[in-house]
């Protein structure tokens, strides 16, 4: 399914296509985009969309899918066409899965003996040869009360650049690898779709800026996708560690069909619309859900409490993001398994929409967090 809401726009705002971007975020059960205009300085929404992939797998939606580049690029355009898109800037994701994110602890020996170490440290913490992935690193800051955007981690790495003296310190390196072949492949769907002035993202960095406000505590983004759930420990705007779950929200729709007899289409539906509800004549359907969502807070409550005991700090708030989260009963939830302040992630709030778009913007919000994050940035690198 794809929806757009371009028409209802097009008396609110109007478009210059050179001053519009577009987030794309390529997940394993739908594609999102999200077109975003610069306007006084502030990012007005133009356009978004959503299409399911599983019926260009021949499944049903909801479901994981492992498409051939033919298939994705066909989606990407049915779903760009039925969206009224009207640029060619892009930003597109880089799944967690297709890449490995680290924080290490360094000699501080300037820039230039700093990028002859990297590749040889890196070896101990990457599975795969060198020759496998794209290296990049940035060196962050030791400061306390010191909040650092994901606009800032360039920036930071260049700062270091005037000061080639080794020293005893000890610097923090945020250490990033990601597969040759994931880069390939989204270069091969730029290319072919006519994206211009593309960039890629980790999907990480894009839903960091569209879910967090500045803010120096510890915060963990709990992202429930189609099939597994990524947690992201944020401290100072600094992701501190990242987890895959190996279960995600298809889990529960194949348990509800199996459990309760019916049609995995259906059963998709239900875990939507009725969700962990009170009523008691959904008491089966409640404890199906519940018990697949047990197992992921169970999970991720591990990881916090590795976290707090490491770090000896505790998480201000969990923040909920990806299509799982939408589902009703979702945060009630979760703030019975976390003691923690419990967050539904909101990207829309950082863009001007239309206020009678609102409830929608922010009952679909944690759905297009990736698509979001990967606007703004693209929209802040305009000249």
């Amino acid at each position: 399914m794809a929806f757009s809401i371009k028409n209802s726009l097009k008396n609110v705002f109007k478009t210059n296509q050179s001053e519009s971007v577009i987030g794309i975020d390529i997940g394993s059960s739908a594609i999102k985009i999200v077109q975003l205009r610069k306007k006084a300085g502030r990012a007005l929404l133009e356009t978004y969309g959503e299409i399911a992939l599983g019926p260009y797998a021949g499944i049903e939606l909801g479901r994981a899918t492992n498409l051939p580049l033919d298939r994705i690029k066909e989606a990407l355009t049915d779903l760009l066409r039925e969206s009224n898109v009207t640029t060619q800037n892009a930003g597109l994701s880089i799944p967690l899965a297709s890449s490995l994110i680290t924080l290490v602890e360094m000699p501080d020996i300037g820039e230039k003996r700093m990028a002859e170490m990297i590749p040889i440290e890196a070896r101990r913490y990457i599975p795969v040869p060198i020759s496998e992935v794209t290296l990049d690193w940035w060196i962050i800051p030791r400061k306390e009360n010191t909040f650092v955007s994901p606009e800032d981690h360039a920036s930071l790495s260049k700062s270091k650049a005037n000061n080639s003296e080794p020293s005893n310190k000890k610097v923090d390196v945020l250490l990033v690898a990601i597969l040759n072949d994931a880069l390939a492949k989204n270069k091969t769907i730029a290319t072919e779709l006519g994206l211009q002035d593309v960039f890629f993202e980790i999907e990480l960095f894009s839903t960091t800026r569209s879910v967090l406000d500045p803010g120096i505590e510890p915060v963990m983004i709990l992202d429930m996708g189609a099939g597994s759930t990524k947690l992201y420990l944020v401290e100072h705007g600094v992701m501190k560690d990242s987890h895959i779950i190996n279960r995600g929200s298809q889990e529960i729709t194949l348990s509800l069909a199996k459990s309760l007899s019916m049609p995995i289409g259906r059963a998709e539906e239900i875990k939507r619309t009725v969700g962990l509800s009170t009523d008691p004549s959904n008491k089966e359907v409640n404890e199906v859900i519940s018990s697949g969502l047990d197992y992921v807070f169970a999970e991720a409550n591990q990881v916090l409490l590795s976290f707090e005991k490491k770090y000896n700090r505790s998480i201000s708030k969990v923040v909920l993001s990806g299509g799982g989260a939408v589902m009703r009963g979702f945060t009630e939830a979760a703030k019975v398994h976390f003691q923690s302040d419990i967050v539904s992630a909101d990207p829309f709030s950082k863009v001007v929409t239309p206020a009678f778009l609102a409830p929608t913007l922010k009952a679909v919000g944690p759905e297009f967090a990736v698509a979001v994050g990967l606007a703004l940035r693209k929209l802040s690198m305009l000249k």
